[in-house]
């Protein structure tokens, strides 16, 4: 198979689909890879390293699309490289489409074949080629909240530690999944005072086992909700519905109430986020203050440490990757149900149930779709 790794080009992103370790892995299968120029050069992975490992260096992103039978990207498509696309085309990245009905109706019309990394499955009912962004984009998020929290960034100029006879700052983590395991992890580590949120009684109780006293953990009600997000320094929106879009825990008027220099870091944002009063931003211009409150929602997080990220990410994606490639898309789905799981768009059709009811759009299962 023909495999094109493009460069991407939205805002502030340096990731790449595809390390060079990746491209010879694929090159040793016996498949042909085609890399933009320049792709991997922002993180250090330059195309020498690409030629070295058995690519070959294209010299825009056209040509990649115009040649390769199967796309490998981080981000989601922008709409230029969503045009780009063609009939029975795979493409294998993010997409998060529930909150983005331009893409869906872009890749609808294209015609290509759309799988998505973070609908993707395994066994224990986990999402694993999210689960390493999510680590970063849970660590990060903690990173960034405290940040924000400084005066200079319009923050209430908290140190979420404190310091010895001053107390710390209150940090609530709104889903306790590997997003909000891992900020609390960090928030925990810098001394703040942690709170985890969930639904699940079942995962609060893994938690409480996992780090004891020093986490307090909540069952999930609106009334607990006001309560902790109001008394907050940092809330982290952690929350996740696999392919859906996320609920809005918080309201307008919560945030209207909540503490004047307080953060919200709103990491389910590549979802429409958990915040009514969310909007994505990018790197370049990450926070707004809605009533006195920073908003800090950068719907490409890991992308701020876009080396570390890569390989991350390519760790869980390659062997899908190869199972694609070695296999084609037809068999590779067909025999792998998780795998099957991340198809969200075949040739028109959405396949993805959670990506049609948020839209209200007709569903195709995606086992009809492939029989078809």
């Amino acid at each position: 198979m023909l495999i094109g790794v493009p460069k991407e080009i939205k805002n502030h992103e340096y990731r790449v689909g595809l390390t060079p370790a990746s491209v010879r892995e694929l090159v040793h299968h016996g498949h042909h890879v085609v890399v933009e120029g320049g792709a991997g050069a922002d993180i250090g992975l330059e195309d020498e390293q690409y030629v070295a490992a058995g690519a070959e260096i294209a010299p825009d992103a056209a040509t990649v699309f115009e040649r390769a039978e199967m796309i490998v990207k981080v981000k989601e498509p922008q709409p230029a490289e969503c045009r780009m696309l063609r009939k029975g085309q795979v493409l294998f990245t993010y997409l998060h489409l529930a909150p983005d009905p331009e893409q869906t109706k872009l890749l609808m019309e294209s015609g290509a074949v759309a799988i998505a990394y973070e609908t993707v499955t395994d066994r224990f009912g986990g999402l694993p080629l999210l689960a390493p962004m999510s680590e970063v984009a849970g660590r990060m998020a903690v990173q960034a909240g405290a940040h924000c929290l400084e005066k200079a960034q319009g923050g209430r100029g908290v140190l979420l530690g404190g310091v010895p006879g001053v107390v710390a700052a209150k940090v609530v983590v709104l889903g306790g999944g590997v997003v909000g395991t891992n900020a609390a992890r960090m928030a925990m580590g810098l001394e703040a005072k942690v709170i985890v949120i969930d639904r699940s009684l079942a995962r609060l109780k893994e938690l409480d086992l996992q780090f004891g006293a020093k986490l307090q953990t909540i069952y999930s009600t609106v009334d607990a909700i006001e309560e902790h997000v109001l008394e907050a320094d940092l809330v982290i929106g952690a929350v996740l519905l696999p392919g859906a879009a996320a609920p809005k825990l918080v309201t307008r008027d919560m945030v209207s109430r909540m503490r004047r220099g307080a953060v919200v870091v709103d990491v389910a944002i590549d979802q429409g986020g958990c915040f009514e009063t969310s909007h994505p931003t990018t790197h370049a211009d990450p926070t707004y203050v809605v009533d006195g409150v920073v908003h800090y929602c950068v719907a490409n997080m890991p992308g701020g440490v876009a080396r570390t990220s890569t390989f991350a990410l390519n760790n869980a994606t390659l062997p899908f990757a190869l199972a694609l490639a070695d296999k084609g898309y037809r068999t590779a789905l067909t025999q792998d149900p998780h795998l099957c799981a991340g198809l969200n768009v075949h040739h028109g059709k959405i396949t993805c149930k959670a990506v049609a009811e948020a839209q209200n759009l007709p569903h195709q299962p995606a086992e009809d779709a492939l029989r078809l």
